[in-house]
């Protein structure tokens, strides 16, 4: 499996903005789907958005849209979110995956990295 760090993460107020960023490090991410992830405390994950990384088209979440975008620097082989105008809500832990195309399901996970927004 494809190694995935995230990092980037950290304690922010209540409309500063901040990039997160995805790495493989093993190989590179062409020919997936790359997907950000949140899962905050005592909720379900949540899907934020997806890259198709050989494409470059993006899907933005409903729930984020207008605030997060998704960007990628393929001579860094990395994957981005930036968030804007962040939000108590926005707390949780963020996760970068990956999955084919073919495949339905992301089956290649980051550990996570912490963001934590205060009033």
């Amino acid at each position: 499996q494809e190694g995935l760090v995230e990092s980037g993460g950290g304690t922010v107020q209540v409309g500063d903005s901040l990039r997160l960023s995805c790495v493989a490090s093993l190989r590179t991410f062409s020919g997936y789907v790359m997907g950000w992830f949140r899962q905050a405390p005592g909720k379900e994950r949540e899907f934020l958005g997806a890259l198709t990384w050989r494409l470059g088209s993006t899907k933005i979440a409903d729930s984020v849209k207008g605030r997060f975008t998704i960007s990628k620097d393929p001579t860094k082989n990395r994957m981005y979110l930036q968030m804007n105008s962040l939000a108590i809500e926005d707390t949780g832990v963020y996760y970068c995956a990956a999955r084919r195309p073919t495949d339905t399901e992301y089956n290649n996970w980051g550990q996570g990295t912490q963001v934590t927004v205060t009033s």
